[in-house]
């Protein structure tokens, strides 16, 4: 259904809560995506890595964002830009939170600012979007 362009404009943007990130979602992450990485992957490899552990695929939390961007849109708005930047890595465990700000707009097309974070309230991703009214 989407949030009307009223609610965006004037209120807050109901947040987005993911389940913890588990091994098992990464490895059928790897199957869906072909990255077979094995810093996503084996646990074994990744805890003699500088990274002391697996990882998330990138991919796999900007399409957190993207769902969430999804939501806000619904079928009241065409998705017309989104770019994000990985800030921190994500791991087995990570509870990921998506919110989203409206930077400015009008009735026509907005401009928000996306985030997923961390339990820690720490952004691993940050991201802008613009959509656009559906005609």
């Amino acid at each position: 259904m989407g949030i009307e362009s009223k609610t965006l404009l004037n209120k807050e943007i109901p947040k987005l809560v993911k389940e913890s990130i588990t091994q098992v979602q990464l490895v059928k992450y790897a199957g869906a995506s072909g990255d077979y990485n094995r810093i996503h992957i084996d646990e074994e490899f990744a805890k003699n890595t500088p990274l002391k552990g697996t990882i998330a695929h990138g991919m796999l939390s900007m399409g957190f964002l993207g769902q969430y961007l999804d939501k806000i849109a619904g079928d009241v708005y065409d998705v017309k830009n989104f770019k994000v930047r990985f800030r921190s890595m994500v791991r087995p465990g990570d509870t990921i939170t998506c919110i989203a700000e409206v930077l400015n707009g009008d009735h026509q097309e907005i401009s928000l600012e996306l985030k997923a974070l961390n339990q820690y309230n720490d952004t691993v991703i940050s991201g802008n979007a613009v959509l656009l009214v559906k005609e």
